[in-house]
Formats: structure tokens, C-alpha cells, sequence
């Protein structure tokens, strides 16, 4: 469902379930899906992954019409709906698959996520540094199929 004003990004803050139901239903998404990128491995499965071998966070591809919703509304609720700040986890979710991550390689997206970080970072809102990583590649593998629209079920 790609249009002219569509956009794509990833977003990792832990399981990737939870995350994708928050975005699947936030007004101007176009769609969710929950895959895994930043790792080295091509086509990796859910177990490689959950092993550490290959580097991969679990993530959430959001396509969003950015006449509806913009980037930086996005990064908004991503800041909310989960803990920033902690290294490789989330609550109870351990391993670097649940880091804290945005993919993106569109200019004015790259700069928006900078700002948005700088102003946290100099915000009180948080007692320790920011962990999320930024990352420019967009390489992504789509989780197999039994994750997909997993909370809808």
C-alpha cells in the first residue's frame, strides 16, 4: 500500500509484539509488520535471532502517510512505550534483540530523531543516558509468519 506521501521506518523497544499493536492503530499508519534488522545475518529466523548470534533487534516496520502523521509524532510514542534508557532489555526481556532502536534513512527523519534525542538528553524526564541507536540502513527481514499481527489473535 505505498503512496507519495508514505514513509517507512523501523522501531525496536523490546518484544516486538506489543510495539506493533501501539502503531497498527495510531491514525495514519498505513501498516505494521514485525521483522527483525540491524543484524548480520541474511533471512535470520526467530531462534537465530533470540540466540544473539546475529545481532538482529526485533523491530516493527511502520508505513505511515506522513500528511496524517509525521516522524516526529512517531519518535513521540516510541519514547513512551518503553524504557529508553536501559541497554539490551526491556522489563523482563534480556538480549540485545530487544534494544532500544529507530531505522531510518530519510534525511529530514535522521534529523528529527537528533533533535528529539538532544532535547531528551537534556530533559529531566530521564535519570540515565539514552540508549536507543539510530541506525541509516534499513535492511529488513519480515519475522515469520506465525509473529505477524500476533496480539490480534
Amino acid at each position: 500500500m505505498q503512496n507519495k506521501n508514505s514513509q517507512t521506518a523501523l522501531f525496536g523497544a523490546g518484544c516486538f509484539w506489543h510495539i506493533e499493536k501501539i502503531f497498527h492503530f495510531t491514525e495514519g499508519v498505513l501498516d505494521t509488520e514485525v521483522g527483525y534488522a540491524g543484524g548480520v545475518k541474511s533471512d535470520p529466523t526467530y531462534e537465530e535471532v533470540c540466540s544473539g548470534i546475529t545481532g538482529h533487534a526485533e523491530v516493527v516496520k511502520v508505513q505511515f502517510n506522513e500528511i496524517i502523521i509525521s516522524f516526529d509524532d512517531l519518535l513521540n510514542i516510541f519514547w513512551n512505550i518503553h524504557d529508553p534508557t536501559q541497554i539490551n532489555r526491556q522489563g523482563f526481556d534480556v538480549g540485545s534483540q530487544y534494544r532500544s532502536c529507530v531505522f531510518t534513512n530519510n534525511d529530514s527523519s535522521i534529523k528529527i530523531f537528533e533533535n528529539q534525542l538532544n532535547k531528551l538528553k537534556t530533559s529531566d524526564k530521564y535519570s540515565k543516558p539514552i540508549a536507543t541507536i539510530l541506525y541509516t540502513n534499513l535492511v529488513y527481514y519480515a519475522a515469520e509468519e506465525y509473529h505477524q499481527k500476533y496480539l490480534f489473535r
